[in-house]
C-alpha cells in the first residue's frame, strides 16, 4: 500500500473543501487519517488539517493526490517540479501536468512561482532563468520549452468562501431551478455589477441571438449604456440579428414588437450584413450613421470592447467577426484580464469558450433557458459557475431596473 501526508489551509470548513477532500479519498477506495486538526474559533480565523492518505497502488495515489490538489490539498514534502522538453512545436512531453483556472503555484530551484494566467486544459512551460511559469495551449509549445511533468512541486490555491457576508454571491450555494425565485439572485448579479464598476473591476457578458429574439435587446441596450459592461463576447448572429433589427424592426423576418412574419422578411438579415460589410465595419457604420441603435451601436458608442468570435455556419459573416477560431481564442483571452463578473447568456457554445478562459475568482452566473446548458455550463471544473434557469428577456429586463434604479431592492418586477 502506498501513502502521503497531505495539508489543507485556509477556511476549509465553511468552503466544504475538508469534506469533500475526504469524499474524494473514499470515493477512490482510498483511506485517511486524520493525524491534525485545527479549526479556526471565529469566521475569520483559518483551519488547518494533516491527512495522511493510503491507496492500493502507487498510481492510484497518484491520480487521488491530482484530484485533491485540485482541493487545495499539498503534500508535505517540499520538491521541486519536474520539467521535460517539449518533442516537437504543439506537442507537450508525456505525463505533462494539465491545468485548471484555480491559482496554481509551482517550486523550482528552491523558490515558488505563480503560473499566470490560471487557465484550464493547458501544460505549464518554465523559464528558469527569467523564474517564469506560464499556462500554455498546444498550439503555442514550442520545441525544446520545458514543461511541468508529473505531480511533485505543484500547488493550487481554491477559491474559498468570503468570511464577509457582503459578498453578493455568497448566498447561492446551487444552481437556480425554473420552478425557483429568481429575483434574489437578480438582485445580487446587480450589486455585483455595481461593485465591480466601483472598485474598478471589469464585467463581461456573453449573449447568444436569443437576446434578440426574445425582444430582450433593449434592456441589454440599458445596461450597456449605463455603463455596467465592459467586454463582449458573442457570435456573427447576435450582431446579425441586433443590426437586423436596428436597420428593419425584425430578427430573422419576424417582427418583434408583433410578433408576425415581414413579407421577404427573410431577406432582412442579408440585408442587413451587406450595409455593414459597405460601411466596412460596425463602428464604421455608427460613425456613418447607418447604424443609429441596438446592441453593437450601444457597445461603439460606450466603449466596450466587443469580441465575435465565428463558426462554420456564419452568413456573410460580418467584417468584424473573428473566423480564424485560435485567433478568436486569443483576442478573448487578451480581453478576461480584469474580470470580475461574467455574465453568460443563452449561448451555450460560446459560454463554454468564454468559461473555458476564465480564471476561478471571476464570479460567473450561467442564464439559460434550458436547463441542459445550464448544467453543462455549471460543470465542476469550472468550481465558480452558477447557474440560473430562466427565460433571458425577463432576466434582463429586471436586472437592467435594478441597476438603473428603476426597480427598488424590495420590489419584484413583473
Amino acid at each position: 500500500m502506498s501513502s502521503e501526508t497531505v495539508e489543507l489551509r485556509g477556511h476549509i470548513i465553511d468552503s466544504l473543501i475538508l469534506p469533500k477532500v475526504l469524499d474524494e479519498i473514499l470515493t477512490r477506495g482510498a483511506k485517511f487519517k486524520i493525524a491534525e486538526i485545527k479549526i479556526g474559533q471565529n469566521r475569520v480565523d483559518q483551519s488547518y488539517a494533516r491527512i495522511e492518505v493510503a491507496a492500493d497502488s502507487g498510481e492510484t495515489l497518484d491520480e487521488l493526490l491530482l484530484r485533491l490538489r485540485q482541493h487545495g490539498a499539498e503534500v508535505i514534502e517540499r520538491a521541486d517540479v519536474q520539467l521535460a522538453a517539449a518533442p516537437a512545436d504543439g506537442v507537450f512531453p508525456d505525463d505533462f501536468y494539465v491545468t485548471t483556472n484555480q491559482q496554481t503555484f509551482i517550486r523550482t530551484g528552491g523558490q515558488e512561482l505563480e503560473v499566470r494566467p490560471a487557465l484550464m486544459d493547458c501544460g505549464i512551460v518554465v523559464d528558469s532563468a527569467a523564474k517564469t511559469a506560464e499556462a500554455v495551449k498546444f498550439h503555442e509549445v514550442k520545441r525544446g520549452v520545458q514543461v511541468v511533468i508529473g505531480q511533485k512541486g505543484i500547488r493550487v490555491a481554491p477559491v474559498q468562501r468570503s468570511t464577509s457576508r457582503s459578498e453578493g454571491f455568497e448566498f447561492i450555494t446551487t444552481n437556480i431551478s425554473v420552478e425557483q425565485p429568481k429575483s434574489a439572485v437578480i438582485r445580487e448579479t446587480a450589486l455585483e455589477f455595481k461593485r465591480a464598476r466601483s472598485t474598478g473591476g471589469k464585467t463581461l457578458l456573453v449573449s447568444g441571438p436569443a437576446v434578440v429574439h426574445t425582444g430582450a435587446a433593449e434592456h441589454l441596450e440599458r445596461v450597456i449604456r449605463g455603463g455596467h459592461v465592459d467586454v463582449l463576447v458573442a457570435g456573427n448572429a447576435l450582431a446579425v440579428h441586433d443590426i437586423e433589427n436596428a436597420l428593419f424592426g425584425t430578427s430573422l423576418g419576424m417582427n418583434i414588437d408583433g410578433a408576425s412574419l415581414t413579407a421577404r422578411g427573410h431577406e432582412n438579415h442579408m440585408r442587413a450584413i451587406n450595409a455593414i460589410r459597405r460601411a466596412g465595419s460596425i463602428p464604421a457604420a455608427v460613425e456613418s450613421g447607418v447604424l443609429t441603435k441596438g446592441i453593437m451601436h450601444a457597445c461603439v458608442k460606450h466603449g466596450v470592447q466587443f469580441v465575435l468570435a465565428g463558426s462554420i455556419r456564419d452568413e456573410g459573416p460580418l467584417p468584424d467577426v473573428i473566423t480564424d477560431s485560435i485567433a478568436a481564442q486569443e483576442a478573448i483571452r487578451e480581453n478576461v484580464d480584469g474580470v470580475t463578473i461574467a455574465l453568460l447568456m443563452a449561448t451555450m457554445l460560446h459560454s463554454m469558450a468564454v468559461a473555458s478562459v476564465l480564471p476561478a475568482s471571476v464570479k460567473t452566473l450561467c442564464v439559460d433557458i434550458n436547463p441542459a446548458a445550464v448544467s453543462k455550463l455549471t460543470d465542476p471544473q469550472n468550481f465558480q459557475a452558477l447557474g440560473l434557469v430562466t427565460d433571458v428577456e425577463l432576466f434582463l429586463r429586471e436586472l437592467a431596473q435594478h441597476l438603473d434604479g428603476s426597480l427598488g431592492d424590495g420590489t419584484r418586477a413583473a
